[in-house]
């Protein structure tokens, strides 16, 4: 990029660009930055300080790092709601590409199909089946820095998360700092895809789950119980494709006559017990094995259980904090068996 005095500027790495953010907000207090936003366009003055020389330079900065998220010179990207995200992906008609690898189970012999009335999970209904198909497409659609709209979810995410107003680069250690294992966040979201992204999305955009989405944020940063948040949610996420594809949550979708909400509120709930598990166990990281292997065995078997948990805990988010006593418990089912996604 073009600095004010028309000269090339080496490009920066992403990690050295995002330092040159942070102080800009205070040359604001001081009037340097509206000084430079004034006089943008300008040729460099031989005579102003070393101190304004520098801040332009900054700004210049800030301006290529926002470019380069898809937005104007000197703009973020505006965020993107969730409904808006939902549509980008209906208008794009991913599950109409991806019928022949994504279609749900067959028909089944007259034998399993009675089997299947006295004892199993019901069919999801017709009228719904739409519905699945998208949410199974989403989960199989990569990460694409060409489409905006992916940009817009990714840097929406970060800023509810970090509480800031302000984008960041698209690659950057920053990402680690929400829980990804990377410098980038596609290369985690194998098995997820898009889907991932959508989750976590509706979770730190909902007015009922934003606090517990934060608070769980805030316990992945903790001193020796600390947690990848983003990398957890990922594998929630998988977990609740597992159990859509095995039909266990048709009976609930056909309750509430809707897909893609059952998932997000499966989704959050399964992360609310998650995170009670590791507070009242006192888990690490090498603990995450043991708990996402218990989350996967009651998500499947008893997804309405997580829900109404959900829903008793969003109850009293609401009223007046009440005593210690009335926290939840859970029972903790040990099994090594499951590894993080996006582990190597």
């Amino acid at each position: 990029m073009s600095g004010a005095g028309g000269s090339e500027r080496p490009e920066e790495r992403p990690e050295e660009r995002q330092r040159l953010v942070l102080p800009i907000a205070a040359l604001g207090h001081g009037g340097v930055l509206q000084e430079l936003v004034l006089g943008e366009g300008q040729p460099l003055d031989p005579g102003i300080s070393e101190e304004q020389r520098q801040a332009r330079e900054e700004w210049e900065a800030l301006e290529e790092i926002q470019s380069g998220l898809g937005g104007t010179p000197g703009t973020a990207p505006p965020p993107i709601s969730f409904t808006e995200a939902l549509q980008h992906f209906q208008s794009a008609e991913l599950s109409a590409s991806r019928q022949g690898k994504l279609r749900a189970p067959g028909r089944r012999g007259t034998l399993a199909a009675l089997l299947r009335c006295l004892r199993g999970p019901p069919r999801l209904c017709p009228q719904l089946r739409g519905e699945q198909e998208l949410a199974l497409a989403m989960a199989q659609c990569a990460l694409d820095d060409s489409e905006r709209v992916h940009m817009r979810i990714l840097q929406t995410i970060y800023r509810q998360l970090m509480r800031s107003r302000l984008g960041c680069p698209r690659y950057g250690a920053h990402w680690e700092e929400l829980g990804f294992q990377g410098v980038d966040p596609g290369t985690d979201l194998r098995g997820t895809g898009m889907l991932g992204l959508m989750q976590i999305l509706f979770f730190v955009l909902d007015s009922r789950t934003l606090p517990l989405a934060r608070e769980i944020f805030q316990l992945s940063q903790h001193e020796t119980q600390n947690f990848p948040f983003c990398i957890m949610s990922v594998n929630i996420t998988r977990i609740v494709i597992q159990a859509l594809q095995e039909e266990r949550l048709s009976r609930e979708c056909n309750r509430r006559q809707q897909v893609i909400g059952v998932l997000n509120d499966l989704h959050a709930a399964a992360f609310l017990r998650l995170s009670r598990l590791w507070e009242q166990q006192h888990g690490t990281v090498a603990d995450a094995g043991f708990f996402l292997k218990e989350l996967e065995l009651s998500t499947k078997k008893k997804p309405r259980q997580l829900l109404k948990s959900l829903e008793a805990y969003l109850s009293r988010s609401l009223r007046p904090p009440s005593s210690p006593s009335s926290q939840i418990h859970f029972t903790i089912i040990c099994d090594p068996g499951v590894e993080l996604e996006g582990d190597s």
